[in-house]
């Protein structure tokens, strides 16, 4: 997949630490499981399995973290879309207490592993603030703190003030915090996954594409475009929202929309302390959200939805700019420097999903906009289970592939709510946003 739009490197590529040598696979080779995918999920699980004592080779058609995971905003957020109560009534009490405790720990294990493998990974843990634009997203957001709050996590409910002073922008009626959020500098920490990968013993290899998958006897052989293969007992597909069609109809069980991201000149001290001035990272209750942070070199980043195509020119990232001017106006005249985009993946129900079409092929699919940490859990979720073969270490069950009835017509109509979203800024238009 080509390139987006190329006017500058984007923020990470300019500021990560220079990645580990991972060269194109040239010659054949065995191993106990072959990966399929350097971002997040793929690096966690070679990491992971690696350090279990398993032999593996990873397969990154680009270079790892090439994808979204070293293009997304860098936010550490746990959970997911739905809250307690509403997991409990998805799956049970048994198995949505697992899955509750799994998710709610996902930071922890980011975190967790930055500091055990001493990455150089620009990161700071100040928490994540969800911001209300609604007074019914007011009184969801109250009862999403609670319900967090007595799963045992250190949330808060923030008033209109509050949350005005924590943001620096009063276009919020509300929101809440859970401290156990933060931002990374999302390229660095796939690299420092990669490096951590290597030193456990795996074999990490970049520009080498996968172009077939077959089932010989009791293992996969891997073959690449430039015809060196992998045989392996057992392979994982991590590809995400770069998935193409090696698995037939597995691209067409997600949408994969552009989520597009502007960073600003570095800020001054003075108007830094305007702006997020205790280090939050924040994302709001749009069903197209905004998401902004800063990051270690003090520029405010704006994150959200563009062209569901690839990026043509400045323009395409204009309705971001114009978002940072109507919630801070004291940037009024600031320089964005960077401008990039990536894609991410929506399945139908919210959830990742995990397929298992045939006996030793894993798929993991799905980030839903939280990759950062949850694709790094289940990327070890996925080496555990692969090493004792015991499913009850999987936190989502294995379920078919169904692709999306009408999938080409769900992404023009993902496109055109896009297009919507672009002509009024979001909703941005009236004070209270």
């Amino acid at each position: 997949m080509a390139e987006p739009f190329p006017l500058a490197p984007s923020l990470w590529h300019a500021t990560a630490p220079a990645a580990s040598p991972t060269p194109p696979l040239a010659t054949d080779r065995h191993a106990d499981i072959c990966v399929i995918g350097g971002g997040y999920a793929g690096l966690s699980a070679a990491l992971h399995l690696a350090e279990a004592g398993a032999s593996v080779v990873l397969l990154e058609a680009q270079e790892p973290g090439w994808g979204g995971s070293g293009r997304n905003g860098g936010q550490v957020i746990p959970g997911i879309k739905y809250d307690p109560s509403e997991i409990r009534a998805k799956f049970g009490p048994e198995a949505g207490r697992a899955l509750i405790n799994f998710v709610g720990s996902t930071a922890d294990l980011v975190f967790a592993l930055i500091e055990k493998h001493k990455m150089e990974v620009p990161h700071r843990r100040a928490g994540w603030i969800q911001g209300a634009h609604t007074p019914a997203m007011v009184e969801a957001v109250k009862r999403r703190a609670e319900e967090w709050a007595d799963e045992g996590a250190e949330t808060a409910f923030l008033d209109r003030d509050e949350v005005s002073r924590l943001l620096g922008t009063d276009r919020y009626l509300g929101g809440w915090m859970d401290r156990r959020g933060g931002g990374v500098q999302p390229l660095a920490y796939a690299r420092a996954l990669a490096r951590a990968a290597i030193g456990a013993g795996a074999v990490l290899h970049g520009r080498s594409p996968v172009n077939s998958l077959q089932r010989k006897d009791e293992s996969w052989i891997v073959r690449t475009t430039q015809g060196a293969s992998v045989t392996a007992g057992r392979v994982v597909v991590a590809t995400n929202g770069y998935t193409g069609d090696l698995i037939p109809k597995l691209r067409q069980t997600v949408i994969r929309p552009n989520s597009f991201i502007v960073a600003t000149e570095p800020l001054s001290d003075n108007l830094a302390g305007t702006i997020l001035p205790e280090g939050q990272v924040t994302s709001d209750t749009r069903q197209l959200l905004l998401y902004f942070r800063k990051d270690h070199t003090n520029r405010l980043l704006m994150g959200g939805r563009g062209p569901f195509r690839e990026p043509h020119d400045a323009s395409d990232w204009a309705h971001l700019e114009r978002v940072v001017a109507k919630m801070y106006p004291q940037t009024k005249g600031l320089r964005f420097d960077y401008r990039w985009c990536g894609r991410v993946a929506l399945t139908r129900d919210f959830l990742p999903h995990l397929h298992e079409p045939e006996p030793g092929l894993l798929i993991d699919i799905g980030c839903m906009g939280r990759g950062v940490g949850l694709q790094t859990a289940m990327g070890k979720a996925m080496a555990g289970y692969l090493v004792s073969g015991d499913s009850a270490l999987l936190p989502f069950p294995i379920v078919p592939i169904k692709p999306l009835p009408l999938h080409a017509l769900n992404e023009l109509y993902v496109s055109a709510i896009i297009t919507w979203y672009r002509m009024t800024d979001g909703g941005m238009k009236d004070k209270a946003a």
